[in-house]
């Protein structure tokens, strides 16, 4: 009898363990969540065909365009990962993209859709980024927003977020919105960050025109509970699908030395992203973008005060 009991033991301690265990490594995204009504701003502007407006930025094996140039794969293997660059250069914009992740095992593989002018200010860059890092087996994909201005990548503005859905199994919009007043990031058109430009510290904010990049590439060294997760090429290739482009704003002229807006507004009109319309979010979309950051934002940067003796001033 007492052996049958020590069976019922083992036998309640083990599906005890395997019920702690399901919920641990349960996904974000396959909890039961209520999803906030917004407008769609992606549906505010036109779509553009990647293979004419984007250029091969490295990798260009691994580049492949598809459906009349409309759609574009990444992929990362053993020899290179993958990038394009906008052919044009930005100051200010809306930019977004349907993107659909590699599925299975990705740890330490990094898909990126971000702004830079690092080619051309290599000592005081800025950007503006979302890059969306692997999972491990007990973890999703989570996605990275950060800003930089000035080249102060000393100072990470990092904000981090899980998904509320599976970003492998179909295309979800990701976009960034730059202008005077702010910037803006969403997915599937919920602002998740806002990073409200202020006169205060204008030292901080991006100023300089940009390019948008779309890469795929192996962040073993950071990417994965700090590089604790390398790439497993076992897994490879990898390969991320970019559709639904938009690149929309102030077109800026390479030969000239300030940021007009001569070649998308011939008539030299004020860029319409920079105008009133979009200065601020409305209510609803501030409703959304408090639901995401309670819901599903992990870390911030202005919250990691073991990393920051001082607080950057933006955070008080």
């Amino acid at each position: 009898m007492a052996h049958f009991h020590n069976q019922q033991n083992l036998l309640f301690s083990f599906l005890l363990i395997l019920s702690l265990t399901t919920l641990v490594s349960v996904s974000s995204h396959s909890r039961p969540y209520t999803i906030p009504s917004v407008s769609h701003l992606t549906d505010s502007f036109p779509h553009v065909t990647i293979q004419t407006a984007f250029s091969n930025a490295f990798g260009a094996s691994n580049v492949k365009f598809l459906s009349n140039g409309s759609m574009a794969t990444l992929a990362l293997d053993k020899i290179t990962g993958s990038g394009m660059v906008s052919q044009n250069r930005y100051y200010y914009g809306f930019f977004s993209a349907a993107i659909k992740l590699p599925a299975g095992l990705s740890p330490g593989v990094v898909v990126a859709f971000y702004l830079s002018n690092a080619d051309k200010f290599p000592h005081n860059h800025d950007e503006i980024d979302i890059e969306i890092l692997g999972h491990d087996k007990r973890n999703d994909w989570v996605i990275q927003t950060n800003v930089y201005a000035n080249g102060s990548v000393s100072t990470g503005r990092e904000e981090k977020f899980y998904f509320w859905f599976d970003p492998t199994e179909q295309h979800h919009y990701y976009s960034i919105l730059w202008n005077s007043y702010h910037t803006v990031f969403f997915v599937d058109n919920i602002p998740v960050r806002e990073f409200i430009h202020k006169n205060t510290y204008p030292f901080i904010y991006p100023s300089k025109p940009m390019s948008l990049y779309a890469t795929i590439w192996d962040g073993s060294e950071w990417a994965t509970h700090g590089g604790k997760y390398p790439v497993n090429y076992k897994y490879a290739p990898f390969v991320v699908s970019f559709t639904e482009m938009e690149l929309s704003g102030c077109i800026t002229d390479p030969n000239s030395p300030t940021s007009s807006c001569s070649k998308s507004n011939p008539l030299g009109q004020q860029d319409p992203i920079n105008g009133a319309e979009f200065s601020k979010l409305s209510q609803q979309q501030i409703a959304a973008m408090d639901w995401a950051r309670r819901k599903l934002m992990f870390y911030s940067y202005c919250n990691d005060v073991s990393r920051y003796k001082v607080l950057p001033a933006e955070c008080h």
